[in-house]
């Protein structure tokens, strides 16, 4: 039999509808990877082997009278941002060691609803601040793909860096997980999945640990382009315990992605164009705006002139809102307590401990901008230039663009613990500079596997849509997963 844990989410999905195989074998075979690779890939900080088997068999049962929902008995893995009943759910922090919710997020609610099955909850860097996974309180995770001739261990992005992961090294038919800044496309373009970042509202952020309310969205990390429009047409919905989802019908994702881009606008901002870009990256720009047209695209220059201002406006943002969503994290109703004199120190001894470095930085930048006297200077000044950002695109699209091309990421993978990245958080932030824009915006974002390297690590391209037309994008990056005519799957050696 070929091995189960190769199939994509789609073949897998027809084998069980075939009964070729079973939901059980399916589910094993995941659960035996799982425990032979992630003592050296740490993508998963909880496995679920009962429950996964259970909901196998459930499956079984209703596929063998010919039922069963649209993901039925395909084996998913969940980030640990996701509150799953009963299940550790600690957005892969100190402060809330042991925690294990008594309700389900509307969007895992809606995987299990479409017959899907939990293999467990994966790593990612604390409360999704970070763009390495290296923030995590249960320790890096590693990308399954290396340099050409390098035993080097590398990042595989952040902050799903575990969902990344774990669909690479084949440890999870699919994996949700979060959007904020670019934590799903990074990791994607890193890792050499596809990962979209659906328009803001699309799904509902109920039981979704808070980051950044008005950034954070969910999504799907996957192995093709078909794969993710699958899952994301059972992640999303309107959700009433949500105010920020939108009622409105959800398409058939999957059925735009073979609709081609013949007839349609593709935008190229000049902006993205930024001094010192390796020449790998500009190429394989050209590149994708080269099979793009040759599929019958129009390619038009286009200008988003506020782009520049993008990630400073979003390290004013997204702290700020860290600062108030993190502030329920104090040591009394759950998670750590570091016992104090009296309930202030026990507050500040329990924050100190339990929040790791990178979340204290961003809770002080968020304080600090949000404090009387600063506010105007810097939070308000922040959120004028984000409805500057919002209007380039909106001018774009008025002006007959359909969908916009770009870069993912400004460099493959790097090394796990580099030292220029760890010593220089700019640095670091810098990882987002092609992705901030889509989250500041509200837009969809799609990150497909187009390139390799000259080491041979995956290299990524992003395209950016109009406001719930993820099925342009759908279509588009189907084409150029098809131009690009590569398997993306990394070399064995864990």
């Amino acid at each position: 039999m070929t091995d189960l844990t190769k199939l994509t989410l789609a073949a897998a999905r027809k084998g069980l509808r075939d009964k070729s195989f079973s939901s059980a074998e399916l589910t094993d075979a995941y659960l035996a990877a799982i425990a032979a690779a992630n003592p050296k890939l740490n993508a998963y900080v909880a496995t679920t082997p009962e429950q996964a088997r259970a909901g196998a068999a459930a499956s079984d049962e209703k596929l063998g009278k010919g039922q069963g929902g649209p993901l039925e008995g395909i084996p998913l893995g969940i980030k640990d941002l996701f509150a799953t009943r009963g299940v550790h759910t600690q957005a892969a922090s100190h402060i809330l060691d042991g925690f294990r919710p008594e309700y389900e997020s509307t969007v895992t609610a809606n995987l299990w609803r479409d017959g899907a099955v939990m293999l467990g909850k994966l790593n990612m860097d604390e409360f999704a601040m970070g763009s390495s996974n290296e923030t995590s309180y249960y320790g890096p995770v590693i990308n399954p793909w290396r340099s050409g001739g390098s035993n080097a261990q590398l990042v595989p992005g952040g902050s799903s860096g575990g969902s990344a992961a774990a669909v690479s090294a084949w440890l999870c038919a699919a994996a949700t997980a979060t959007d904020t800044g670019g934590s799903i496309r990074q990791p994607a373009a890193f890792t050499g999945t596809v990962g979209i970042k659906p328009t803001y509202g699309r799904c509902s952020r109920w039981g979704i640990v808070a980051f950044a309310s008005s950034l954070d969205q969910a999504g799907p990390i996957a192995r093709t382009v078909e794969d993710a429009a699958i899952m994301l047409t059972s992640m999303a919905g309107f959700d009433p315990k949500d105010s920020t989802s939108v009622d409105r019908a959800v398409p058939d994702f999957a059925a735009a992605v073979e609709r081609g881009v013949k007839g349609l606008v593709i935008g190229i901002p000049k902006e993205y164009r930024m001094d010192g870009m390796p020449p790998e990256i500009e190429a394989l720009w050209q590149q994708g705006i080269a099979w793009l047209k040759a599929e019958g695209a129009t390619v038009k220059d286009i200008s988003l002139p506020h782009t520049k201002y993008a990630l400073p406006a979003y390290y004013i943002v997204a702290p700020a809102e860290a600062s108030s969503n993190l502030a329920r994290y104090d040591g009394v109703k759950y998670g750590l307590r570091v016992s104090g004199k009296d309930i202030t120190d026990m507050y500040e001894l329990t924050r100190a401990k339990g929040f790791g470095a990178e979340v204290r930085r961003r809770l002080m930048i968020g304080t600090y901008v949000l404090s009387a006297g600063y506010y105007d200077a810097y939070y308000v000044r922040a959120q004028k230039v984000r409805t500057l950002i919002k209007r380039d695109f909106e001018h774009a699209f008025a002006d007959g663009v359909d969908a916009i091309l770009t870069p993912a990421t400004p460099s493959a993978a790097f090394g796990v613990g580099d030292e220029d990245m760890n010593a220089d958080p700019v640095k670091m932030y810098l990882n987002d500079v092609f992705t901030v824009t889509v989250n500041m915006a509200g837009l969809p974002g799609i990150a497909v596997p187009a390139g390799k390297d000259a080491s041979g690590l995956p290299l990524g391209l992003q395209l950016i849509g109009r406001p719930f037309d993820e099925e342009t994008l759908f279509a588009a990056g189907r084409v150029l997963e098809r131009s690009a005519g590569t398997v993306f799957a990394p070399e064995r050696w864990w």
